[in-house]
């Protein structure tokens, strides 16, 4: 546990790249916010959804982005500075060390799903049920915690390909488009339900959902047990394609650090 808490808050303080208060909040509170209400006036206009359905969505979409890069850099950068090297050259198991540093970033990102979905519901009048606020605290922080794995997953790329920043964008415009928080699931083609259903955050927004509907917690324990299955398996996923990636570092130097 000090290895996965301690670790991984020393990475995110070194790895950590909004590193200006003005940036951190343009980028991750601010840029958010203003694509939640575009997203909301849009479905207005065109009939698709009412708010509810745009404020809680990109309220859960908000956490992709610090998750995203945030998991991405917390390996990747590791490459890029020069340090990977001591790295896996550490006595402790890597595996407990990267994955560690997926906590510090889904905190960042249930932080910044939590300010989206309180100021988008004071702009546009959204009226949260009192019971719904610690169902929907633990769907945010599963969804978050995903997300981050997620990234981790792209992080484990980076050692093998240089341009991982290519493949992390292309994942987040697809998180925009296949989870289902901007356009209905029953409006999508069936294989981008199908691939929808594998991405984070497609289960906590459906949660999300269920809980500000009033529904209860046990109508969403259902798709909160999907997304944990989902960021369990992207952690797994994680931890094997870098104990794959350092072995053949140790074979081939692939990684120029060794």
């Amino acid at each position: 546990m000090r290895l996965l808490a301690v670790g991984g808050v020393i990475a995110y303080r070194a790895l950590f790249n909004w590193t200006t208060p003005s940036m951190f909040v343009g980028t991750l509170l601010v840029g958010p916010l203003f694509q939640l209400l575009f997203f909301a006036f849009l479905g207005r206009q065109l009939g698709v959804a009412d708010d509810t359905f745009y404020i809680v969505g990109n309220a859960v979409l908000a956490a992709s982005l610090a998750c995203v890069f945030g998991g991405t850099m917390a390996v990747s950068n590791e490459r890029r500075y020069g340090t990977l090297g001591h790295v896996l050259l550490s006595p402790r198991p890597r595996t407990l060390v990267f994955l560690g540093r997926a906590i510090p970033y889904a905190g960042n990102g249930l932080l910044i799903a939590a300010f989206t979905l309180t100021v988008g519901s004071l702009l546009l009048g959204l009226r949260i049920p009192l019971g719904a606020l610690p169902g929907l605290a633990l769907t945010l922080a599963v969804g978050s915690l995903s997300c981050a794995f997620f990234g981790l997953t792209l992080g484990a790329l980076g050692l093998r390909f240089r341009d991982v920043w290519l493949v992390s964008n292309v994942s987040v415009s697809l998180l925009l488009l296949l989870t289902g928080v901007n356009v209905p699931a029953d409006h999508l083609p069936a294989w981008m339900r199908v691939v929808g259903g594998g991405l984070p955050i497609t289960h906590s927004a459906e949660a999300a959902r269920r809980l500000v509907a009033g529904d209860g917690f046990g109508a969403a324990l259902s798709p909160l047990g999907r997304e944990v299955a989902v960021g369990a398996a992207y952690a797994v996923v994680a931890a094997l394609l870098l104990k794959i990636f350092e072995a053949e570092s140790r074979r081939r130097a692939s990684l120029d650090t060794l």
